[in-house]
């Protein structure tokens, strides 16, 4: 019999924490918390087979810290390490999770941190502690708050923007888990969109539109609420890199009120119609009763597989270090000699760009062996739905073309969890070019035997060969 239990940890951080890292603010501590940063569990089993989905509002987790993490709540909570979930929503206006060239805020920052690991494991304890008898059941809706974030300008240069002609997914999947009585446990609602909302003129920490999402959800539905991000890797909102607080919290009330629409129409047990009785009254009254026509389905499963991606050339770890070295010292001098705001700014988006490509040399130095890079695709099965996720931002089309080709109907495909190796494109971004690309640590033709490990992974807890 299906088990579900589902808790939560607040993680806000303090006012004046270093604030999230954008490369054209300059500001560098936040002035107050617009919404809690939240951790929240669920804990699913079925016959001796448990696993956990954690959902944290942080911008992302190194697979060192990913690691370290489901180590430990494998430890405190009994689950195995593969069988859990370490989700991350990758909100960009959150405190900055390493140290750049923000110097105000850092201790607030690190002790932030250093908060995490505990709360995910209290999270999952307490989740396991109050699991009950629960069915589940998938549905799926649209919304069309998302864009391509890939234009071009006129020379053919790639911005970060809205692109209208390009693919976009406005899939909203969701799982939803009640107990016997009908009653609400947990919803997941997976959909694809960088939460960058809220951008470098902000200075409020928030979890962009998840924080909302899940509130309406929870307020309309009853229960808790999870995000697991999509394929989000070119999926921005339409409306975004904005100071105003309305904004995020616009979007994430539409997202929420289609999720809710999709969950209350989610009835784990298949019924047909029978009519107990024709009541006499004003108008004669047909009186029906909707019977259980099956059990539902209460599979648990775990497939975790790993595959060698290709590793693509990047700058150097020491030239990569020259340059920001150089930039920081430039923004230091700036900053130091009270120049304007718009100095600070250019002095800030050199050094950004720069922080930007010594993280990607040091990730593939960390990552690279023989040419390659190890990645896990991981499927969680909870009844008739099937949840699979890569540590990656990938582009949307991979997502579509994984429920196009699984056997599986109710597939929900993420990235952005157990770990974080920078963006996956699709082999054609590599020949545009663009922000990703240029930060990506993988070769072209990774996005296939992505798409087809995750298909692997799929039929691997469906039992299909």
């Amino acid at each position: 019999m299906l088990q579900a239990g589902v808790a939560r940890v607040d993680i806000s951080p303090e006012i004046g924490v270093a604030h999230a890292g954008w490369g054209a603010q300059t500001h560098q501590v936040s002035i107050g918390n617009d919404m809690p940063l939240l951790v929240t569990a669920l804990v699913v089993s079925n016959e001796g087979i448990e696993i956990a989905i954690i959902d944290v509002d942080i911008l992302l987790f190194t697979p060192e810290q990913d690691k370290d993490i489901r180590e430990l709540v494998s430890s405190k909570s009994g689950i195995p390490f593969e069988n859990i979930r370490l989700a991350y929503t990758h909100t960009h206006s959150g405190p900055i999770t390493f140290s750049q060239w923000i110097k105000e805020g850092i201790d607030l920052a690190k002790n932030w941190w250093n908060t995490i690991p505990a709360a995910c494991v209290k999270a999952v304890t307490e989740a396991k502690s109050t699991t009950t008898s629960a069915r589940t059941g998938f549905g799926r809706g649209s919304c069309d708050i998302n864009i391509n974030r890939r234009p071009a300008r006129s020379n053919g240069e790639l911005f970060t923007g809205r692109n209208w002609s390009g693919f976009v997914d406005h899939d909203v999947d969701v799982v939803g888990f009640d107990d016997f009585e009908g009653n609400p446990i947990a919803t997941i609602v997976n959909y694809a969109m960088h939460p960058t909302i809220m951008a470098h003129d902000n200075q409020w920490v928030t979890p962009d539109f998840p924080g909302t999402l899940r509130s309406v959800v929870e307020h309309t539905v009853g229960g808790m609420c999870l995000f697991l991000q999509g394929a989000s890797g070119n999926q921005g909102p339409v409306d975004g890199f904005t100071g105003d607080l309305r904004v995020y919290r616009k979007a994430g009330s539409k997202l929420g009120a289609e999720a809710s629409r999709v969950r209350l129409n989610i009835d784990p047990v298949q019924r047909e119609e029978r009519l107990d009785q024709i009541l006499n009254s004003g108008a004669d009254l047909g009186i029906y009763t909707d019977v259980p026509t099956n059990e539902p389905d209460d599979t648990v499963a775990v497939s975790n597989i790993s595959i060698n991606l290709r590793s693509r050339d990047v700058l150097t770890l020491d030239h990569a270090q020259m340059a920001f070295d150089k930039g920081q010292i430039r923004l230091d001098s700036v900053r130091a000699a009270g120049a304007s705001e718009v100095e600070v700014q250019q002095a800030v988006s050199e050094v950004k760009r720069a922080n930007i490509q010594l993280n990607v040399a040091r990730l593939s130095h960390r990552l690279t062996e023989n040419g390659h890079i190890k990645v896990n695709v991981q499927s969680m099965r909870i009844g008739e739905s099937v949840l699979v996720s890569i540590p990656v931002e990938p582009f949307a089309e991979l997502a579509d073309e994984v429920k196009k080709r699984s056997r599986v109907v109710n597939t929900v495909f993420s990235g952005f969890s157990n770990g974080h190796i920078n963006y996956l494109p699709t082999d054609i971004a590599y020949e545009e070019g663009g922000y990703e690309v240029g930060v990506s640590v993988f070769a072209p033709g990774s996005a296939e035997l992505a798409v087809r490990a995750s298909l692997e992974a799929i039929d691997d807890v469906s039992g299909r060969a």
